[in-house]
């Protein structure tokens, strides 16, 4: 499995979304903070927003905001938003019918290690994702 520039950059935007709870906030100066193009910006969140992660408001006073609590958002949620399945290997995939899964030797590992990534990506919110800093790993 292999994250993309899409996958970190969503996480950037709602982390800097939680960072001003109370506010509506442009994407211009989510771009400003981050270093992040404002295109690029606008196709990561649209289907954030179609997810019901973030709301938006329009006009001059418009923005962004994050449709729950920064505790209540977890970093799996928005990567399954902007990619759809987490999975190990595509087979592992929900619209996939793997052939050689009745026989498959390697399946249990592959299995084991999709489960591991879910659950990790579910259990961190974007409340403990913004209070970790790149020195101290996330624990419980």
């Amino acid at each position: 499995m292999k994250f993309s520039t899409r996958d970190r950059y969503a996480l950037r935007l709602m982390s800097e979304l939680a960072n001003r709870p109370d506010s509506l906030v442009p994407l211009k100066d989510i771009s400003d903070a981050q270093d992040i193009s404002l295109k690029y910006l606008e196709q990561i969140v649209t289907p954030l927003t179609k997810a019901g992660l973030v709301v938006s408001v329009r006009g001059a006073q418009g923005g962004y905001r994050l449709s729950r609590p920064d505790t209540e958002i977890t970093a799996g949620e928005i990567l399954r938003a902007v990619e759809g399945e987490l999975t190990a290997i595509p087979c592992l995939g929900s619209d996939i019918d793997c052939p050689r899964r009745g026989q498959c030797q390697t399946l249990h590992f592959w299995t084991g290690l999709n489960d591991v990534i879910n659950e990790y990506v579910d259990s961190v919110t974007l409340a403990k994702l913004r209070c970790t800093s790149a020195e101290s790993p996330m624990t419980d």
